[in-house]
């Protein structure tokens, strides 16, 4: 396994949407699509509202993000998209908003927007404006920008729903550009991540629209962040001669240590000459976290494993919500792992030691796979499948 990282950039991406008030589909669209550490972002607001809307914002952010990563040029996407999309009867006309956000994991950032509110740009922590040229390309005025990235830098693309948020309840004519700048600018603190900063923003929309959006409404937030390794042991090796070469290539790597099981933890301590304290101050149903010196978490093995598993999936299939991302923020073990794992964590490496627990063993599986085991390798794909590097060793 690697030790070190370079200085390339990993890209944090969140998305999030508001049905229009009475109804199933989303006029809005977000297509995400990752080639290498590098990603292109699509946004499209289909005209209207409803089926037909869900249809235009879901062919033109589909179209756009597989000819994009296929490398075809700007002018070829917008006359392919011109050309399929299909015609309304009733306003006789093919319509889809849309924006396209390239970024590269050296540094460089490329947005190109049709009719779209714009991109929130912030750049140190400070909303900055973004410097846009105008062309025509095929019959539609396009605006670009091209940008130098940094660590923390972040992006939110959103559809006309959030500018106009409020019009016709709380406010006569909307929550205009200004005021959603000075949002983005009052909550984009250090430790905010893309989905942290998508959950405020909407959350702020849904309030103004009174809890029955006016119109389809959606956020996409990109956070530029540096690779960041995190380093988990679990589980003695199956022979105990190999219970140092295992702790060495644990701590070797820079970044994050996290060990789960209180065998493991007895295991490292002894290695790196440390003691074990457990903390007796938690909540919840269970087992206390502990410390070892240098160590930045210590937890129970298959208890704590299981439901931050149970955590981090939960997340996934809804990174914006609200009560997920307060589960979070709990003190136990379960939450302080998966909140390092989905917000702290680019790279995971795994050392897993196969040596059988009795404890953790169900009778009805093979000798070899250890519950714990099947806890991790499901840990892995699960942040493989959500963009992350997972690397495995086994002792």
């Amino acid at each position: 396994m690697k030790e070190g990282l370079s200085n390339r950039l990993y890209f944090d991406v969140t998305s999030k949407s508001l049905n229009k008030k009475n109804e199933e589909l989303c006029g809005d669209k977000v297509e995400v699509v990752r080639t290498g550490d590098d990603v292109i972002v699509v946004l499209s607001d289909g005209l209207g509202s409803g089926v037909k809307a869900n249809i235009l914002a879901t062919l033109t952010s589909k179209i756009i993000a597989t000819m994009m990563k296929s490398g075809a040029t700007l002018e070829d996407t917008v006359d392919t998209i011109v050309h399929t999309l299909p015609v309304c009867k009733v306003r006789h006309m093919a319509y889809s908003t849309f924006s396209i956000l390239k970024l590269t994991a050296d540094g460089k950032a490329y947005l190109t927007e049709f009719d779209c509110p714009g991109c929130v740009w912030v750049h140190e922590g400070v909303v900055l404006p973004v410097d846009y040229t105008t062309r025509e390309v095929g019959g539609k005025t396009i605006r670009e920008a091209s940008f130098d990235l940094s660590v923390g830098d972040m992006f939110l693309m959103f559809s006309d729903g959030v500018i106009y948020a409020g019009l016709g309840e709380l406010m006569n004519l909307g929550w205009d550009w200004e005021n959603v700048c000075d949002f983005v600018q009052d909550n984009c603190g250090k430790e905010n991540t893309s989905a942290r900063m998508t959950a405020a923003l909407l959350g702020a929309c849904e309030d103004l629209y009174m809890k029955r959006p006016g119109d389809d409404t959606t956020v996409a937030t990109v956070k530029a962040v540096p690779q960041q390794i995190v380093s988990m042991f679990a589980g003695p090796p199956r022979f105990p001669q190999d219970d140092e070469r295992a702790v060495v290539d644990f701590m070797s790597p820079e970044g994050l240590k996290l060990v789960c099981g209180g065998s493991s933890a007895n295991l490292v301590a002894r290695v790196l000459g440390r003691e074990v304290t457990t903390d007796l101050n938690y909540e919840g149903d269970l087992p206390p976290i502990a410390h070892i010196k240098g160590l930045d978490l210590v937890t129970e093995g298959v208890l704590t494993l299981r439901q931050a598993n149970a955590l981090i999936t939960r997340f996934l299939a809804d990174p914006a919500d609200a009560d997920t991302l307060k589960e979070l923020d709990k003190p136990n073990g379960a939450a302080q792992i998966a909140h390092i794992l989905l917000e702290r964590c680019t790279h995971l490496y795994l050392f897993i030691g196969k040596a059988i627990n009795p404890a953790h063993q169900n009778p009805q599986l093979p000798v070899d796979l250890s519950i714990k085991i099947r806890l991790l390798e499901d840990l892995a794909e699960t942040l493989r499948g959500a963009g992350k590097v997972v690397q495995i060793k086994y002792y």
